[in-house]
């Protein structure tokens, strides 16, 4: 009982800090009282899938939302767009709870999907457009699909998918009435009536350890989980977001909604192109990018030239999740990027849990950060049992998010009320957290524990290596030893044994890898994190 009223005491708090974080980002205020009060009535009714791009629309209807290929989308069009699509949908017979799945590059057409779906309830299913079509029609089959929404490139490979409500195209070369922008252009543009339910988000896993699995999230109730991502990074309203990352995953995802709510413009291209991003914040004169490591190593490529001949001066921050950064990486970003770089720990399950600051990856460029508004974490053991500061052990988290369990059953594992993130880890004493490798990853070699990441790290600051990721093969010597798999920089001619060398006058003899294996690329879903069962096949 003691324990319950404490929590609840600090949830309050956490509710009033959150309030302060979105008024300072412009998420609330400035409004007058009816207007204030209509938000919060749209939140109640209609769920947070659709409340920020419904509000926005009124109170900023005439602002961008959009700027893609296609030219910009203002916040007013967005919304009666959307809601002649969900009209039009619901003359086919769409209903709250029937599943939506979108199959969708970044462009207007993923948002155009989702905010449609939701505005009449459904269930909305993102799909990886990364998966070959096998994968992606055992996932539409498994979830459950009434209505397909997809790119033209994708709709020949999932030829004999038929949902009963059909197949609609996001984006097409070809004009048609199967296309959204047709769907979006004349009809009733009024917002449809309050659905039976809030509509509700599916979003896959990575699929980097096996079937990719559908990871539901509950209801977002109150301010908490917004502010959290907002109270360190500086994303405010009326803003330009460079939105780099997979809008179908939950980095790029969240943000599409946050910024909705914020009545910022997000910039969207189908493909990511490092040479175009940079001359895109210059010519918007972006505010923010949201990216993941591996886009982020192809802009710092580039090179120093690319970075000078820019103005780049309107960025205050950059936000970069969805696989480890590596300090090489932080560090020649905050170089070239300036202190604006931010680096979020979280996951599809998760959610989200730490964010790094420019001052901690200066001070600490392995770090991942503190605690988030409203997020718990402990390190645990085996046994769950907390462990010391600086020790490793399992990294547990709780936040205003929580996790609904995966849509085919089953769920991560739970003490205490915290979810396990999968990943090892320790906090330093400023309670600063620090990601060793993933929990299946560890070795034993020579009756110790290795962490591949450790070593990754580490070839990562060689001059010669663009890219490396390691694995466990069986040794005879030491039971376990790893593989490392580089990809050398432009030109470079650097071998097996100097990387071996260089291992091994940074790190214990043991941890030096059995092997280099040297690869032109490394396996990587489109959120760019490696598939390490490739690399082990």
């Amino acid at each position: 009982m003691l324990r319950s009223l404490q929590e609840r005491r600090e949830a309050v708090v956490n509710e009033l800090r959150a309030i302060k974080v979105s008024k300072e980002a412009g998420l609330i205020g400035g409004q007058s009282l009816g207007e204030a009060l209509t938000a919060v009535v749209n939140l109640r009714r209609r769920g947070g899938v659709t409340a920020g791009v419904i509000n926005s629309g009124r109170r900023f209807g005439d602002r961008t939302a959009i700027i893609d290929e296609l030219g910009g989308v203002a916040y007013g069009d967005l919304d009666r767009r959307t809601n002649a699509i969900a009209h039009r949908w619901h003359e086919l017979g769409l209903r709250a709870g029937d599943g939506v799945a979108v199959l969708a590059r970044n462009h207007r057409g993923l948002p155009y999907a989702v905010y449609a779906a939701g505005k009449l309830g459904c269930r909305i299913l993102l799909l990886n457009t990364d998966f070959a079509g096998p994968q992606v029609r055992a996932v539409i089959e498994r979830e459950g699909v009434d209505l397909l929404v997809a790119d033209e490139e994708y709709v020949a490979q999932l030829d004999g998918v038929a949902p009963r409500f059909g197949v609609f195209r996001a984006w097409a070369d070809s004009p048609g009435e199967d296309t959204l922008e047709a769907l979006a252009t004349g009809g009733d543009t009024e917002l449809p009536p309050v659905p039976a339910q809030h509509a509700k988000i599916v979003v896959l896993t990575s699929g980097t350890t096996g079937t990719p699995k559908g990871a539901p999230r509950s209801e977002v109730r109150g301010l908490t989980a917004v502010a959290a991502m907002l109270e360190r990074i500086p994303f405010r309203s009326g803003g330009v977001t460079e939105m780099c990352a997979p809008m179908f995953h939950s980095l790029g995802f969240g943000y599409m909604l946050l910024m909705s709510g914020l009545g910022s413009t997000i910039v969207l291209r189908r493909r990511f192109d490092p040479v175009a991003t940079l001359d895109s914040i210059e010519r918007h004169r972006s505010t923010g990018m949201v990216l993941v490591p591996v886009m982020l190593q192809r802009m710092v490529s580039l090179g120093p030239d690319a970075f000078d001949s820019r103005d780049l001066s309107s960025l205050t921050a950059v936000l970069v999740s969805g696989s480890q950064l590596g300090s090489a990486l932080a560090t020649r970003a905050l170089e070239l990027f300036g202190p604006v770089v931010h680096n979020l720990y979280g996951s599809t399950e998760v959610a989200y849990a730490t964010i790094a600051t420019p001052g901690d990856l200066v001070e600490h460029p392995t770090t991942v950060g503190k605690v988030c508004l409203g997020a718990r974490l402990r390190i645990l053991d085996e046994q769950g049992r907390e462990v010391p500061t600086g020790a490793t052990g399992r990294v547990f988290v709780r936040n205003a998010i929580p996790f609904d369990g995966y849509t085919g059953g089953g769920h991560k594992e739970v003490i205490d009320g915290l979810m396990s993130s999968g990943d090892l880890g320790h906090l330093d004493a400023d309670g600063r957290l620090f990601i060793d490798g993933r929990d299946d990853e560890m070795l034993v070699s020579g009756g110790e524990n290795l962490f591949p990441r450790e070593v990754e790290e580490t070839l990562e600051h060689h001059p010669d290596v663009g890219d490396v990721a390691c694995v466990g093969v069986p040794d005879d010597s030491f039971g376990e030893r790893l593989r490392a798999f580089v990809v050398r920089r432009t030109g470079s001619t650097v071998t097996e044994d100097e990387l071996r060398a260089y291992v091994k006058e940074n790190l214990a003899g043991f941890k030096v890898p059995r092997e280099v294996v040297f690869l032109d690329e490394l396996p990587r879903t489109a959120t760019g994190k490696v598939l390490k069962r490739e690399l082990r096949g």
